[in-house]
């Protein structure tokens, strides 16, 4: 099964960075986790890893492996990964052209309709998983 995403050049060097630096050998990828939730529509965990886990299936993009889990690869279907840097945050961005706006108006700071940000600032040191949420 081919993957049916896009990862942007900018996400392909964050993502490029955080293997290349996990201390892992050769051959280890990003294992990203994604799950329905969160105001813009996903939730979503992600670190470096040797090999895929369980249940996940490995993915080269770009000469990147991602190692994703089926709800994964079914949430991402069409979406375009991408990494965003402002002056107060900086992570990756899902946009799906599917999603619709989120209903709720108490976000003041939502992101636009079917992006999902996940912080920089969350990832764990030394390879360590993180949980990181939008």
């Amino acid at each position: 099964m081919a993957a049916n995403f896009t990862l942007t050049p900018a996400a392909q060097k964050f993502i490029g960075r955080i293997v290349r630096f996990s201390g892992l050998p050769a051959g280890a990828g990003l294992s990203l986790q994604v799950s329905p939730g969160g105001c813009s529509g996903y939730s979503s965990e992600f670190a470096a890893a040797a090999a895929p886990k369980e249940g996940e299936q490995a993915f080269e993009v770009s000469g990147l492996k991602l190692f994703l889990a089926a709800e994964s690869r079914l949430l991402l279907d069409g979406v375009t990964i991408d990494f965003t840097e402002t002056a107060t945050s900086s992570g990756l961005s899902f946009i799906n052209p599917n999603q619709a706006a989120c209903g709720c108006s108490s976000a003041e700071n939502a992101a636009p309709p079917g992006v999902a940000t996940i912080s920089v600032g969350s990832i764990g040191r030394g390879g360590r998983p993180a949980t990181l949420a939008s």
